[in-house]
């Protein structure tokens, strides 16, 4: 098994509505997100998946939400806070439709960093 970890960033501000602390009040984040990709098959060139290729389907979604206020973003406007764990689980389901992901490739989870050193991993399972 093959694991390949790529890497985007994003700036947004938010708030964590009815935190009982001061992520309720307005803040924001330089946010990184890693896509985990996971196979056993290598192509031709020796690759599970060309870098490029996940990367540019990473920033792509990441992109929208970059210097934005996220509780004004949907689904975050519904009611939906936009913690890391939320943002983990919609980057990751908008990621794995990219026709990126190939032969028994997919993608095994998405972390995303709030800071350095506080991260949380979404998996499928």
């Amino acid at each position: 098994m093959y694991t390949l970890k790529v890497e985007a960033a994003f700036e947004a501000a938010h708030r964590v509505v009815g935190y009982p602390g001061k992520c309720d009040r307005l803040h924001g984040h330089n946010w990184v997100v890693e896509a985990i990709v996971e196979g056993k098959t290598l192509d031709d060139l020796g690759m599970l998946v060309d870098f490029k290729e996940i990367k540019r389907a990473l920033q792509d979604t990441v992109d929208m939400y970059d210097h934005r206020f996220l509780n004004e973003m949907s689904p975050f406007s519904a009611g939906l806070n936009p913690t890391a764990e939320n943002l983990a689980r919609i980057f990751y389901e908008a990621l794995e439709k990219q026709p990126v992901f190939k032969r028994d490739t997919h993608l095994a989870g998405i972390r995303v960093f709030e800071s350095p050193k506080t991260s949380v991993l979404y998996t499928k399972d």
